[in-house]
């Protein structure tokens, strides 16, 4: 295995794409990286498609790191600094245990595990050099990672959104994407709700477009929240009369 490889376990998000939750079973998916519970659950090579073949050799030739990654628990805390920003996540070289034989450090954060809120870059949430103390999610025995979550250690926009509305509460927001099924309104904050084409207006229409714009300011009701998948629903049409 070379410096220029490894096997990618993440991946983007609305649909939260890439996101491990402490207590997950095994995930693996295979990339080229490009140049420039009480035990620890695994991400092994077993369960990664073979993109490419190799690998991190096993506990015979990195016993020190491997029983340290053994070691660690789901939803502990650990401590070290940035080294490496790729466009796939981040590196981190941990306070404790040993050093990678191959990657500037043993610590990864997938690009969905470094914050709840939108960004354009990695770079934009963390620099090289910087400190950061992050959640333990699982051991990822194919390249012998920590893999770790920044935004585990921040408060969730949504679950506190989420905390303070109900189903069946009125809300002001703005259009901000029109698609074929409906469209999104920004009610809050970094927070979206979906309203399905069904629920804009009473009457049947063929596209969104017929009856309002990005940017339109709207009147929605609250239909369903679902904090676990992170997705609200809303309804134009619903909403009385005397609110609109």
């Amino acid at each position: 295995m070379t410096g220029g490889d490894r096997i990618q376990t993440g991946g983007p998000a609305l649909a939260d794409m890439g996101t491990v939750k402490p207590g997950a079973g095994p995930v693996g998916v295979a990339r080229q990286r490009p140049e420039t519970a009480s035990t620890a659950h695994l991400i092994t090579a077993a369960t990664a498609p073979t993109e490419r073949l190799g690998g991190m050799d096993g506990p015979s030739e990195n016993p020190e790191l491997w029983a340290f990654l053994e070691s660690l628990h789901c939803g502990e805390m650990l401590s070290g600094t940035v080294t490496a920003i790729e466009r796939f996540g981040v590196f981190v070289a941990l306070d404790e245990g040993p050093d990678h034989p191959v990657f500037p450090g043993v610590g990864f954060i997938t690009i969905p595990e470094l914050s709840w809120r939108r960004f354009e870059a990695a770079s934009d949430v963390v620099h090289v050099g910087q400190r950061v103390s992050c959640e333990f999610l699982q051991f990822d025995t194919w390249n012998l990672e920590a893999r770790l979550s920044l935004r585990a250690t921040q408060p969730d926009p949504f679950q506190q959104f989420a905390d303070r509305i109900a189903v069946g509460q009125t809300l002001h927001g703005q259009v901000t994407k029109l698609v074929p099924f409906g469209v999104f309104v920004r009610v809050a904050d970094e927070i979206e709700g979906l309203v399905h084409l069904l629920e804009l207006v009473s009457v049947p229409v063929e596209a969104p477009s017929d009856v309002v714009q990005v940017g339109d300011e709207i009147t929605v009701v609250v239909t369903a929240i679902d904090a676990e998948r992170r997705r609200l629903t809303l309804s134009r049409r619903q909403v009385s009369p005397d609110r609109r």
